[in-house]
């Protein structure tokens, strides 16, 4: 699980179906990772990213281990390929949240077991097939729908979304400031979106509402100031989630930040599934590692 440019319209589908039945029945699972083991590789911190794949793995009987930058020396002391090859023969998956997308290739191309990403620079695809699988339970189908992304539109949850949502039949609607946009690669690998600089034009109409943090981690102290002045007009207001559809579904893939990407209002509304997406990222990755160790 590379990237998300990978996935097929059927794997998709097929993820969410088993990815929903170990949610219904994890009884049933509790033991068919036995005596499994996970490395999770993590040169970028995560709560969530962390604690799902550790509870995950460990709800189905087999265990993980944290290794962050003081444990190993990837790529520093020891080559990515040699880290990759040494790792394969203690465990038998492989997760790695790192910086760059290369060092996800890297890993992949080196190591003799499954290797999933948990997050590069370029894209997030744990986090997009946890959503679809949230939408899914909400509103009953990922095909067909509209989602409008708000703020910037250069990071990787909305570059994810680029890549994934033509596959389903999902229009995609990036509302940003000028600057902010998609970048053109992904643009020339995607279709059936929308980009403008008018929020309220984004919003009107859509199935769901989506919104990131306008300060990730790679973002330097110099520019935050000046991010949040020009993401201002492209909060996620009350007044903004008016224009969507009446049962829309308010999203952000977490950690949020109340007052500036969206209002306090709106993520914890009725409308919010931010806590289901959170839970969610769990039983999708649950339903990853079973298909790649073909378990299931």
């Amino acid at each position: 699980m590379i990237s998300i440019r990978d996935v097929s319209k059927d794997e998709i589908h097929s993820l969410i179906k088993l990815a929903l039945d170990i949610k219904k029945n994890s009884g049933f699972y509790s033991r068919v990772m036995d005596r499994k083991m996970l490395a999770m590789i993590f040169e970028k911190p995560s709560l969530r990213t962390r604690v799902s794949f550790e509870t995950g793995i460990s709800k189905m009987g087999g265990h993980a281990i944290y290794l962050n930058q003081n444990d190993i020396q990837l790529g520093r002391g020891e080559t990515i390929a040699d880290t990759a090859r040494v790792t394969s023969r203690y465990v038998d998956i492989i997760m790695a949240r790192t910086f760059d997308f290369s060092t996800i290739e890297e890993l992949a191309k080196n190591a003799t077991v499954p290797v999933i990403n948990g997050l590069t620079n370029a894209d997030h695809p744990c986090q997009i097939l946890g959503d679809l699988m949230t939408i899914q339970e909400k509103l009953g189908k990922i095909d067909g729908l509209k989602l409008a992304f708000f703020g910037d539109c250069a990071n990787n949850t909305c570059h994810s979304w680029l890549q994934v949502a033509h596959k389903i039949g999902m229009e995609v609607r990036c509302a940003f400031p000028k600057g902010y946009g998609p970048d053109a690669n992904i643009l020339r690998m995607s279709k059936d979106y929308i980009l403008t600089q008018d929020p309220k034009e984004a919003a009107k109409g859509v199935d769901v509402v989506y919104t990131d943090t306008w300060i990730s981690l790679h973002v330097p102290e110099s520019e935050r100031d000046k991010r949040i002045d020009v993401m201002e007009p492209y909060e996620v207001t009350e007044s903004l989630m008016k224009l969507a559809k009446p049962k829309a579904l308010f999203m952000h893939c977490l950690p949020a930040h109340r007052g500036q990407e969206m209002s306090a209002e709106v993520i914890d509304g009725p409308q919010s599934v931010v806590l289901d997406e959170a839970e969610n990222r769990m039983w999708i990755q649950n339903a990853i590692m079973l298909r790649l160790l073909k378990l299931a």
